[in-house]
Formats: C-alpha cells, structure tokens, sequence
C-alpha cells in the first residue's frame, strides 16, 4: 500500500549530507517534492520517484545507532538513469526506527557501535 507524502525537511538534509559526502552536488540530483513511504514509515525508508524497475546500485551506505543501540543501515541508491532511486533503512532487528538520524550521528566504513 502507497503512503505518498511531502519529503521531510531531515530527510531532505540527510540526502544532501550523503550526496555532498560523495563529492557530488545535490542540484545535479534533484529530490522530488513527495515521497512514497515503504512499509508506513516503520523503518524511514522511502521511495524519491527514481525508476522502481531500473536499480543501478547504491550511492552510499552509512550506519547509524537508534536511540535503543540497535544498528540501522542507511542507503541511498539511485537508478540506470541516475536518478536518485531510495533511501533506504534497514533496521538490523526490523523494529521501529525511534529517533531519526541527524549527519553527525552517522558512521561510515565501519559498524556503527564498534
């Protein structure tokens, strides 16, 4: 079931935080102004209108602590157009994300709570 919603301002703020770590620039990348929820928002994880049938891998992942140490995965993927696809999060006990991640908050290259 679709959950079409106006994209968060955090959200919004951690694409550009992610893009800008790979040295690109978020207006080469433009966000649309509604997203689709997956799953009802449990995880954060939503659509940003890429081409759902044309994956072409991942930008970037980074790991973050919830607010109860479960570790989240943090992707954002783009696709064979290179159009910015998902950001996805993938809460490794599939709970309820509990607090959203700000950038400083985020690891990257090694498991978040090492």
């Amino acid at each position: 079931m679709s959950n079409i919603r106006p994209i968060r301002g955090e959200e919004l703020d951690l694409i550009h935080f992610l893009l800008e770590k790979l040295n690109l620039d978020p207006i080469d990348y433009p966000v649309n102004e509604m997203v689709d929820e997956y799953e009802g928002g449990k995880m954060g994880s939503i659509s940003l209108g890429g081409d759902v049938n044309g994956y072409a891998g991942d930008l970037i992942q980074a790991e973050y602590l919830d607010i109860d140490d479960t570790p989240v995965v943090i992707t954002l993927t783009q696709d064979t157009s290179g159009r910015l696809l998902d950001l996805d999060f993938w809460k490794v006990d599939f709970s309820k994300l509990l607090e959203y991640p700000t950038p400083d908050k985020l690891v990257f290259g090694k498991a978040a709570g090492e």
